[in-house]
């Protein structure tokens, strides 16, 4: 079995068994925050924060790489963004405290509603 099989197999195998990963990982100082209305706490740690899903809440501590959210009803709060924040989706809001990211909507490119800004540290 190629490891492409292998991977595939066990993806699906995950899906049937009902498995749930937590809703924050961490991978090469990445964060990731997955789910419907999950509230967290995440250190950036220097790595990207990845928010998808729904409604979710994640004040982001430390320096964060980037932010980068999809879905919709997200809410993000950083104290430091280094290089850019993006957001797909609509009614999303990634706020931050510090540095000079890129803002990047490609929401609003659809004509959807997105909330980018700087806010007082």
């Amino acid at each position: 079995m190629t490891k492409a099989r292998w991977a595939i197999g066990a993806a699906a195998a995950v899906l049937l068994t009902g498995i749930v990963l937590p809703a924050t990982a961490q991978a090469n100082n990445d964060s990731y925050v997955t789910g419907v209305g999950v509230k967290q706490t995440v250190d950036c740690a220097g790595g990207t924060l990845f928010v998808n899903g729904s409604g979710n809440s994640v004040t982001a501590l430390g320096d964060c790489w980037a932010v980068t959210m999809q879905g919709s009803g997200n809410t993000v709060i950083a104290d430091h963004v280094i290089n850019d924040i993006t957001v797909y989706g609509w009614d999303q809001i990634a706020y931050f405290k510090n540095g000079n990211p890129a803002l990047i909507d490609r929401g609003r490119e659809l004509g959807m509603t997105n909330r980018l800004a700087r806010v007082a540290a």
